[in-house]
């Protein structure tokens, strides 16, 4: 198989840790101008905008020239702009940085911040968070944990091995374990493993199991429990869209604070951080594919409601 060639380098810097967006023209394309084919193409930028990106010399070639309104049309070429960044409420709490090295950075994401840019979630996202704070532009997430899950999350610092750490997730080699706190179920027989099949369709919010073969495993075990709360440990063996949730709610113990699972619930309003979901991404361990080195990495955060309910419950 013949290997597809990589794009040239971004002739454009970040801005806020936020790379340019890269726009590959379809092989196939029939446009007469470059312009014309991002003006079918980015149609959610709302009417004028493209054209005026263009007339304000924002789209650029991989030589970093802007790009003319009336550039013909080449197949296959690239072309760059930076995006313009929506408007984020600032998410008020820290990325703490739990090991760092030349090859890596572990991050302990607080609830409500999204890993990587997507979506509404640009420049408040850890990732464009660390670029700027740790002034590393060539960071990039190995994996990623959904924006209300807290938790260890690991970074790479070189993208030419970028690839190694990640093939340590498709390949099962990282051991994860996550905590939750879900209503205590005396009947329900733990530890057990459960595998189902989850399917996530793209613009629906949650994902779901259907029948047909696992592609979803999870341990599920007692960490403890009082009051009608339990602690659960998780240790999920696959990485299927919000496995860990769809699981537990499916067990009749969804997680505390989960908006999706059972049952969709309405959004609560920008900026409002209370009662964040109770699950965390506790533990990381996993060799080194790069150094050889055994890393065990554990958070440094606990989930509120296990540690003082009320006050989660009051959203204090």
């Amino acid at each position: 198989m013949r290997r597809r060639t990589p794009p040239p380098p971004a002739p454009l810097p970040q801005r806020h840790g936020v790379d340019p967006v890269r726009v590959r023209l379809p092989v196939d394309g029939t446009w007469a101008t470059v312009r014309e084919h991002l003006v079918e193409r980015l149609t959610g930028a709302g009417p004028g905008v493209v054209a005026s990106m263009f007339d304000a010399g924002l789209v650029v070639g991989a030589d970093g020239r802007p790009v003319p309104p009336g550039a013909p049309y080449r197949p296959g070429a690239f072309v760059w702009f930076h995006r313009e960044l929506p408007a984020e409420v600032p998410v008020p709490f820290p990325v703490k940085v739990v090991h760092r090295d030349e090859h890596i950075v572990v991050a302990d994401k607080p609830h409500f911040l999204a890993t990587t840019p997507r979506g509404s979630h640009v420049a408040e996202t850890a990732l464009a968070r660390l670029r700027r704070e740790l002034d590393i532009p060539t960071l990039t997430a190995a994996h990623r944990l959904d924006r209300l899950t807290a938790g260890l999350v690991l970074f790479t610092v070189r993208p030419g091995e970028r690839g190694a750490y990640q093939t340590l997730f498709r390949d099962r080699r990282v051991r994860k374990e996550y905590e939750a706190v879900a209503p205590y179920d005396p009947a329900l027989a733990l530890p057990r493993t459960v595998r189902s099949r989850i399917v996530k369709e793209r613009g629906v919010p949650a994902a779901r199991e259907v029948p047909g073969d696992p592609n979803a495993e999870t341990r599920v075990e007692l960490a403890g429990h009082r009051d009608g709360l339990a602690r659960y440990r998780l240790f999920p063996a696959t990485g299927q869209t919000h496995q860990l949730r769809v699981h537990l709610s499916a067990l009749g113990v969804p997680v505390l604070g989960d908006p999706l699972y059972p049952e969709v619930t309405a959004p609560v309003p920008a900026g409002d951080f209370r009662r964040p979901l109770q699950l965390l991404a506790a533990r990381l361990e996993f060799t080194d594919p790069v150094t050889g080195t055994e890393h065990r990495f554990v958070t440094g955060r606990a989930l509120a409601a296990w540690t003082s309910y009320e006050a989660w419950a009051a959203g204090r």
